[in-house]
């Protein structure tokens, strides 16, 4: 888990249908970064930090224990 880069975030808002040019995809990264930052000393230990398709089934599991 790293902090996203301007050139990282532009296919990925093309992707989702929300393309942006160069200081709209700079302007994310400099928002959204602190956050990645905060959780990087627990990155990977999450379940859905592997494979986010498989957390409702982590969570599943949590709850029934």
């Amino acid at each position: 888990m790293t902090r996203p880069t301007p050139k990282e975030i532009k296919p990925i808002a093309q992707v989702a249908g929300v393309p942006v040019d160069d200081e709209i995809a700079t302007r994310i990264s400099n928002s959204i970064g602190p956050a990645f930052e905060g959780f990087a000393a627990i990155a990977g230990t999450l379940p859905f930090d592997l494979e986010p398709a498989l957390y409702p089934i982590a969570q599943a599991a949590k709850v029934s224990k």
